[in-house]
C-alpha cells in the first residue's frame, strides 16, 4: 500500500511539473516550425544552430532546403494558393512588398505589439538599416525581418595579382577587369579569369547581368513604358556579357548561379568573382582553399558612380500559418544581436549574417575580422535603388525591376539571355523577343497607355 501510494504521488508529482509548464517557456506542446530556405552558405549556418532556439523556448524547427530557383516557385506557390506548408518563408526585397499588399503575409507590427517590451527593446528594430528596412516594407510596415543584407562587389585573388603585377582599382570599370580577367585566365589548367552567373533565373543570371545592364546605360523601359531591348546601349551590354565570359571565364556558364560560382571561387579555380557581397564570409571560411587571400573592390560600372545592388534575404510569416506568435519567437531569435553574437562566437565573426544592423559596423571584433566591411556598408548605403540607370526610369529597383510581372518576364529574359549566351540564339532574335516580352507586359499590366 505505502509503495503504491508512493508511485501514485510520484506520478502526480511528475506529471503536475509537466503540465505547469515544465518545460522552456510552456512550449512543452509546440507543433514544429516549419522553414522553408534557400541552400547558401548562411542559411545552413542557421540551421545548424537552431537548436539554441529550440533549447530556449522549447519549439522544434523543421527545415526545407531548396536552391534559389525552385525556393522561389515552391514558395510563391503554398502562399498564393493560401495551402500554408510554411510557417516561415524565406523572401527578397523584390516579393515582400507584393507579397504583403496580397496579403500572403502577415504584417510583423502588430505582432511587435504584443511583444513585451523587453523583447522589443532587444530586438532593437531602429537598428536595422534604413535601407534594407524599406525594401522590406510595405505601406508602412514591416512584412519581413532581414536574415541578412547584401549589395554586390568584385572578388579577386591577392596572390594572383601579385604575380601577375596587377592592381586591381578599388573602383574599377568593366573594361579594366575584363583586361584583367583575360590576362590572369589558364582555361588549359582548369583556371579562370573570372567568374559570373550564367545559370537562367531572375535572381540568378539577371542579377549579375541587370547591373551590367544598368552602368552601360541601358534600361528595361523609359518614362512612357516602352520597352528598350532594341537600343545600341542595350546590345553594347549584352555582347560584352558574352565576350567576357566566353573569352575570360568559366566553361558551362549556363549552368552555373551563385552556389556553384562560390564552389569555383573557394576551390581556388577563378581570379576572380563578381556576386553578393554576402559571400566574403564564406570565401574566408575554414574550409575555403582561398582564405586569407581574397581582395575586394566595388561592383564594376560603365557609366554610373554605383552599381552594385540591393537585396536581402529575410524572414516572414506565411498568412496562412497557425503558429503565428511562436514564428514570431523565431524570426526575431533568427536575425537578433543575439544570434549575431552566438554566430561570431561559435563560426567567426568575419562569417555573422553582414548588412542587416547598424550595430554590426561599429562592432570592434567583426570589423577586425571582415576586411570587406566597409565595402559592403558603402555600397549597400549606396545602392541606385530608386533610379538604377543613367536616364531615368519608371521603376525602381537594381536587379529587378520593381513590378508584380517582373518574376515571369526576368525568368524569360534570363533564358533568352542563355540562349545567347550558349549560341542556340542570334543577338538579334534574342533581343527582338525580350522587347515583344516586355512589350506584352507593359500593355497587359496597363503601364503602357495607349
Amino acid at each position: 500500500m505505502r509503495k503504491t501510494a508512493f508511485l501514485v504521488l510520484l506520478f502526480l508529482a511528475v506529471a503536475g511539473f509537466l503540465f505547469a509548464g515544465g518545460t522552456k517557456e510552456g512550449a512543452s506542446k509546440a507543433q514544429p516550425l516549419v522553414v522553408a530556405t534557400v541552400n547558401n552558405p548562411d542559411m545552413i549556418i542557421m540551421e545548424h544552430h537552431t537548436q539554441a532556439f529550440t533549447d530556449k523556448t522549447g519549439i522544434p524547427v523543421n527545415y526545407v532546403t531548396m536552391p534559389e530557383n525552385e525556393l522561389r516557385q515552391k514558395v510563391t506557390e503554398d502562399v498564393a494558393l493560401g495551402a500554408g506548408k510554411f510557417d516561415i518563408v524565406t523572401i527578397g526585397t523584390y516579393d515582400t512588398p507584393f507579397w504583403g499588399k496580397n496579403k500572403w503575409i502577415d504584417p510583423l507590427d502588430p505582432l511587435f505589439a504584443r511583444m513585451s517590451q523587453a523583447d522589443r527593446d532587444a530586438y532593437d528594430v531602429a537598428d536595422l538599416m534604413p535601407p534594407i528596412k524599406s525594401a522590406l516594407s510595405y505601406d508602412g510596415q514591416l512584412y519581413a525581418l532581414p536574415f541578412y543584407g547584401e549589395s554586390s562587389m568584385l572578388f579577386y585573388r591577392k596572390d594572383i595579382m601579385a604575380k601577375a603585377g596587377i592592381t586591381v582599382p578599388e573602383h574599377p570599370t568593366w573594361q579594366q577587369v575584363f583586361d584583367i580577367a583575360k590576362k590572369v585566365n589558364d582555361p588549359s589548367h582548369d583556371f579562370y579569369g573570372i567568374v559570373l552567373r550564367g545559370l537562367p533565373g531572375w535572381g540568378e543570371n539577371m542579377a549579375v547581368f541587370d547591373t551590367i545592364i544598368n552602368t552601360f546605360g541601358a534600361r528595361w523601359y523609359n518614362m512612357k513604358w516602352e520597352p528598350q531591348f532594341n537600343t545600341p546601349q542595350m546590345r553594347q551590354a549584352w555582347e560584352f556579357y558574352k565576350k567576357i565570359i566566353t573569352e575570360a571565364g568559366e566553361p558551362g556558364p549556363s549552368t552555373v548561379g551563385f552556389t556553384e560560382g562560390l564552389a569555383l571561387m573557394t576551390s581556388g579555380k577563378a581570379a576572380m568573382w563578381y556576386d553578393a557581397t554576402v559571400a566574403a564570409g564564406a570565401l574566408n571560411a575554414k574550409d575555403s582553399k582561398v582564405a586569407g587571400e581574397i581582395g575586394y573592390a566595388f561592383a564594376p560600372t560603365v557609366k554610373t558612380k554605383y552599381s552594385g545592388w540591393l537585396w536581402s534575404w529575410a524572414l516572414a510569416i506565411e498568412s496562412a500559418s497557425k503558429e503565428k506568435d511562436n514564428a514570431m519567437k523565431f524570426l526575431t531569435w533568427a536575425p537578433s544581436k543575439d544570434y549575431i553574437a552566438l554566430i561570431g562566437k561559435e563560426v567567426g565573426w568575419g562569417q555573422i549574417p553582414p548588412g542587416t544592423r547598424i550595430s554590426t559596423y561599429k562592432n570592434p571584433n567583426y570589423l577586425a575580422a571582415a576586411p570587406f566591411a566597409p565595402i559592403t556598408l558603402d555600397s549597400i548605403e549606396n545602392a541606385p535603388y530608386d533610379q538604377p540607370t543613367v536616364d531615368p526610369v519608371p521603376y525602381k529597383g537594381v536587379q529587378y525591376v520593381a513590378i508584380p510581372e517582373f518574376q515571369g518576364l526576368g525568368t524569360k529574359v534570363s533564358q533568352e539571355l542563355a540562349a545567347y549566351l550558349t549560341g542556340q540564339k542570334s543577338l538579334d532574335d534574342a533581343l527582338a523577343s525580350c522587347q515583344q516580352d516586355a512589350l506584352q507586359v507593359a500593355q497587359q499590366g496597363g503601364y503602357l497607355k495607349q
